[in-house]
C-alpha cells in the first residue's frame, strides 16, 4: 500500500479518496438508522448503493480527477480492511470452519469455473477469455480474481471490463438476497420445517458470494457471528486463488485448442502472484489470538477497519457501470446470472451435502 502511494503522488489520489471517504461517512451514519439496520441495511450495504447511484449519474463529470483515488480505495484499502479484520478473529474462531469449510470452498470453486467455461463457450458463444474471467470472478473473489487472471489468459481491456462489471453486479445482488434468504429461513423454522444456524449461513455466504467486502456486508446484516464465519470461509477461498491461477496457466500452455497464432499465450503467460493480503490476514489472526493489544487500541483498530471497508465498498459501487454491461450485450450477463443461480442453489446443495457427509468436522 505504501509503495503505491509513492508511485501515485498523493495529490492525484486525494480527490478519489475524499469522495469514497465522504460516502463512507454518510453510509456509516445511515447504518445507525434504526429502520435501515432492522431491515438488514448495514453501513457497507449503504456504501455500495450510494456508490452505484453516484457512479452512474454525476461521477462521470469528475471521473478523470477521482479515478486513481477510487481505484486505490476499492483495491488497496479493501485489502487493508481485510487484513485489519483479522483483529476481530482468533484461531479458535478459524477452527470453527473445519475441514468441511475447506472442502466446500474447493468444490464450489471448481464446479463454478468449469461451468463458466463450458456454458460460456458452448452455449452463450462467448470468447474463452471472457468466459474464463467471469468464471474466475464468480468462483473465487470477484473483481480481484478477474484482475489476477487477466495476465494469465491474456485478456483484452474490454473483456476485463465486461467480466468485472458482470461479477460486481451479481455480487452486489447477493448482499441483499442472502440476508433475505436467512430471514425467510427463520420464518420457515418457526413452523418446524427448517433451521439454519448463523454459523452455517456464514459458511454458505463465504463459499458462494463473489467479493470479500460483499461477503462481509451480507454476513454483518445477519450477525457478527455470521460475518466472522463468512469472512474466514471466504479467506480460505481467496487463498485458493494462487494454486488456481498456477493450474490455469499450466493448462493454457498445454492446451491444444488455442489455435494458430496463439502460441504467445502459452509462452508469455506470467506466473500469478500470491494474494499477500490473505497471508497477512492469517498473520493478524494469529497475532490477535495472543491477546496482546489493549482493548482500547483493539476497538480503535476495528473502527478504522469498518471505515476502510466502507470506503472500499463505495469505490466498488462507483466503478460499477451499467452502461458497460449494456454495451456488452446480454450474453455476459446471462452467463453471470446462470453462475449466480448455481452459486445460490448449487453452492447451497454443496454446503448441505458436505456438512451431512462430514458432520463431525462441519
Amino acid at each position: 500500500m505504501i509503495t503505491s502511494l509513492y508511485r501515485e503522488p498523493m495529490k492525484h489520489l486525494l480527490p478519489g479518496l475524499g469522495l469514497t471517504a465522504l460516502l463512507a461517512i454518510v453510509s456509516l451514519q445511515l447504518g445507525t438508522v434504526g429502520w435501515l439496520s432492522s431491515h438488514g441495511v448495514s453501513a457497507l450495504t449503504a456504501a455500495i448503493v450510494l456508490g452505484i447511484l453516484i457512479g452512474n449519474s454525476i461521477y462521470s463529470r469528475i471521473a478523470d480527477t477521482a479515478a486513481l483515488g477510487v481505484t486505490f480505495s476499492k483495491q488497496k484499502l479493501l485489502r487493508a480492511g481485510v487484513i485489519l479484520y483479522g483483529l476481530r478473529l482468533t484461531l479458535h474462531d478459524v477452527s470453527q470452519v473445519g475441514i468441511a469449510g475447506v472442502l466446500i470452498d474447493a468444490l464450489v470453486l471448481t464446479s463454478t469455473f468449469l461451468l463458466a467455461v463450458t456454458l460460456g463457450t458452448r452455449v452463450f458463444r462467448l470468447d474463452r477469455e471472457t468466459s474464463m474471467l467471469i468464471g474466475a470472478g464468480s468462483a473465487i473473489c470477484g473483481a480481484a480474481a478477474v484482475m489476477a487472471a487477466e495476465p494469465v489468459v491474456r485478456a483484452k481491456v474490454d473483456q476485463v471490463t465486461i467480466a468485472v462489471s458482470t461479477v460486481v453486479v451479481f455480487g452486489t445482488l447477493a448482499i441483499f438476497l442472502y440476508p433475505a434468504m436467512y430471514a425467510l429461513d427463520g420464518t420457515v423454522a418457526l413452523h418446524g420445517m427448517l433451521s439454519v444456524s448463523a454459523r452455517a449461513f456464514g459458511v454458505y455466504a463465504g463459499s458462494t458470494i463473489h467479493e470479500v467486502a460483499q461477503v462481509f456486508a451480507a454476513g454483518r446484516s445477519v450477525s457478527d457471528s455470521a460475518a466472522n464465519t463468512a469472512v474466514i470461509t471466504k479467506m480460505v477461498r481467496v487463498t485458493m486463488l494462487a494454486p488456481f491461477l498456477l493450474g490455469l496457466a499450466a493448462w493454457l500452455r498445454r492446451s491444444a485448442s488455442l489455435g494458430p497464432g496463439r502460441e504467445d499465450v502459452r509462452a508469455n503467460a506470467r506466473p500469478p502472484s500470491i494474494p499477500w493480503f490473505a497471508v497477512a490476514f492469517v498473520g493478524v489472526v494469529i497475532f490477535n489470538s495472543a491477546r496482546l493489544l489493549p482493548p482500547r487500541v483493539l476497538s480503535a483498530a476495528t473502527t478504522l477497519d469498518t471505515f476502510l471497508l466502507a470506503m472500499a465498498m463505495a469505490g466498488l459501487g462507483l466503478t460499477t457501470q451499467i452502461s458497460a454491461l449494456r454495451a456488452a450485450g446480454p450474453k455476459p450477463l446471462c452467463l453471470g446470472a446462470v453462475l449466480f443461480v448455481w452459486l445460490v442453489a448449487g453452492g447451497g446443495a454443496i454446503n448441505w451435502l458436505v456438512t451431512a457427509w462430514l458432520p463431525s468436522h462441519a
